[in-house]
């Protein structure tokens, strides 16, 4: 196990009208979108495209735990930023920040975890060091 400290990664993505509600306001749940979204181009930074993770090593990520904080409402045409950083990388799952901000405006954040599994099981597996030796 190891703690990371490296600069968060960061990816740009613009709210569409059907990201948000009646009122032209984001969603709640589709921060969730914003953030796996997010993951998913990190890990592409560091080489590592999930289909090919589930091919080549019979292995993937899944959601484990989520805790969110909403503090400003992102609107409809609004340019963000998401977030992501490495808090911790353990054996078989990683605890990640991440946060969606306008600008250096910090709209939401979220405390996740993912976990590695066993593509065809679906049980808990070790990360492969492949992927672990990529991260920061």
């Amino acid at each position: 196990m190891h703690a990371a400290t490296a600069q968060p990664f960061r990816h740009a993505t613009r709210v569409y009208w059907e990201d948000t509600d009646a009122g032209g306001i984001v969603y709640y749940a589709n921060y969730l979108k914003f953030f796996e979204r997010a993951r998913t181009e990190w890990l592409r930074s560091l080489g590592v495209e999930q289909g090919a993770l589930r091919e080549r090593l019979g292995a993937m990520f899944v959601v484990s735990r989520t805790a969110m904080r909403y503090l400003r409402p992102a609107r409809i045409d609004d340019l963000l930023e998401v977030t992501v950083a490495v808090r911790e990388a353990a054996r078989v799952s990683l605890h990640l920040e991440q946060q969606a901000l306008r600008g250096t405006e910090l709209l939401a954040e979220g405390d996740i975890r993912i976990a590695c599994v066993d593509a065809p099981t679906l049980r808990p597996r070790r990360i492969p060091d492949e992927v672990l030796s990529r991260l920061p």
